[in-house]
């Protein structure tokens, strides 16, 4: 298939009615959430991925806009043909709390004050961002994610995820990050803190009537910069080479073409990034730990989500033993996990960057879903004896055409259909023994949903009881629950 662009897209913005109570304590009101999505929702609502972006980036994660024909930072993953196929799936992003692009963050109008934030915006951290992110759902009436996929700090939203919201996420996708920051990514973080809050024109974060403090979140970039990039990568682009001379100008001028690169980064990262939302978002990713009395594998006690967890051979930020860390306690914990180690020279970036591999390792293993990735976990069902009369009723109540029929220890008996109810009028029957299919075309949780879809074109029906080793009903898969998913394979 034609790998396409979303094309044009444009950023909705949310403003939950209530406030949100951060994990320290205080409450955020008058929220404001940015966000795009780029493909359909489906009936079911189960096709809905969310996109979770790293310290400088935004809603803006694909497509391009009409006002400055931007394109999104992720483009290379998301639209029709890619990994993240907005033909099957529905794709959300939205712009972290305390970010500076259009969610509430430092620089938002403070109602209170009439004035921007800057330092009066409380504390956040990771969690807050994600909970956040869970009010959007709420919003789009989407009460379990398909998948939720991002890298860097993007990556530990997703663990957050999981771990805050087990029942929420059917698969996660952590690239390039970390389940806690290590000593060394907190201390680069705060040189880059202090780099700003050395900056004369910060002046305490209430810079935003006068000069902003450029000079500061420009050094903090370059810094940081450098974390992105691996040795390798950076002999690749610039070696020893000198910039626009031929020799040594033996003075503290730019000399070399990595001095100019750094400067050009932080030079332009000052004119779409505010710096107190730098020392915010710094700030969460160094608080963030989900080791539990040191252990992450107590964390990880409650998960319930198939992962696919991606480090980066090259990666020295967020290396891939810490990725290694993440997969140990996830075996531990019997989740059902896979890894893979890009191989790449471009550091801690490959995760924006490599679309060939990313692309092929993530849609892998977005398609390769069973039935208990996609089958509802809610199933109305019917006990053996009740009446034909109860069936007919609960059809009705719950607008369904087809029930399971169950022992009083929910193992299935049969399967009573509209139909069946149909043809017991007509034959004025009064028991479901009488009319019930007990010859029940049933699905399992560890089928490949092919295999699902196979069985209900070959019987013509619409829907399936999942049902365990036992005999129990466990949920129930549909031909909307798989449609959009294996759209794809029809084309």
């Amino acid at each position: 298939m034609k790998r396409e662009s979303v094309g044009r897209v444009k950023t909705e913005c949310y403003h939950p009615s209530d406030h949100l109570i951060l994990e320290s304590g205080e409450k955020l009101s008058n929220l404001t959430i940015a966000y795009e999505t780029y493909g359909n929702l489906n009936k079911e609502k189960n096709n809905a991925i969310m996109v979770c972006h790293a310290l400088s980036g935004d809603s803006h994660a694909a497509g391009w806009h009409l006002r400055d024909g931007k394109t999104g930072w992720w483009d290379i993953l998301i639209g029709p043909g890619k990994c993240l196929d907005t033909e099957k799936y529905f794709i959300i992003c939205s712009n972290i709390l305390g970010g500076c692009k259009g969610t509430t963050g430092p620089s938002s109008i403070n109602n209170t004050t009439g004035k921007q934030y800057g330092l009066d915006f409380p504390i956040i951290t990771i969690k807050d961002m994600v909970n956040a992110q869970r009010k959007l759902l709420d919003h789009l009436d989407i009460k379990q994610l398909f998948a939720v996929i991002g890298g860097s700090m993007g990556g530990m939203q997703v663990l957050e995820w999981c771990v805050s919201y087990p029942e929420m996420v059917r698969m996660a996708i952590p690239i390039a990050t970390s389940a806690y920051s290590s000593p060394q990514q907190i201390a680069f973080n705060e040189v880059g803190r202090r780099a700003i809050i050395s900056d004369s024109k910060w002046n305490n974060g209430k810079y935003y009537d006068l000069e902003f403090p450029d000079d500061g979140l420009a050094l903090a970039r370059m810094i940081a910069h450098i974390t992105y990039l691996s040795n390798e990568s950076m002999y690749e682009k610039f070696g020893r080479r000198l910039q626009d001379k031929s020799e040594y100008s033996f003075e503290f001028s730019t000399d070399f073409q990595v001095e100019s690169y750094l400067h050009y980064q932080g030079s332009s990262f000052t004119k779409r990034f505010d710096a107190n939302s730098y020392l915010y978002i710094t700030k969460a990713i160094d608080y963030f730990d989900l080791t539990e009395n040191g252990s992450l594998e107590e964390a990880f006690k409650n998960i319930k989500t198939k992962f696919l967890v991606i480090s980066i051979d090259s990666d020295w930020l967020y290396p891939p033993s810490q990725s290694k860390e993440i997969l140990m306690a996830l075996i531990a914990n019997d989740v059902d996990v896979n890894y893979y180690e890009i191989k790449s020279s471009s550091g801690h970036d490959a995760f924006l960057l490599e679309g060939g591999q990313l692309n092929y390792i993530i849609s892998n293993f977005l398609s390769h879903s069973l039935v208990r990735d996609v089958m509802s976990h809610h199933v109305i069902q019917i006990s053996n004896n009740s009446s034909i009369k109860d069936a007919s009723q609960l059809m009705i109540s719950e607008n369904i055409t087809h029930i399971p029929v169950v022992s009083e220890e929910d193992k299935i008996e049969g399967i009573v259909t509209a139909w069946d109810i149909s043809k017991a009028v007509a034959l004025n029957y009064h028991n479901l023994e009488e009319i019930m299919t007990r010859d029940v075309i049933i699905a399992l949780p560890d089928d490949a949903i092919e295999v699902s879809a196979r069985k209900m074109r070959e019987y013509n029906i619409s829907s399936l009881p999942v049902v365990d080793d036992t005999g129990r009903v466990i949920g129930i898969i549909t031909t909307d629950h798989i449609s959009n998913l294996l759209a794809g394979n029809y084309k």
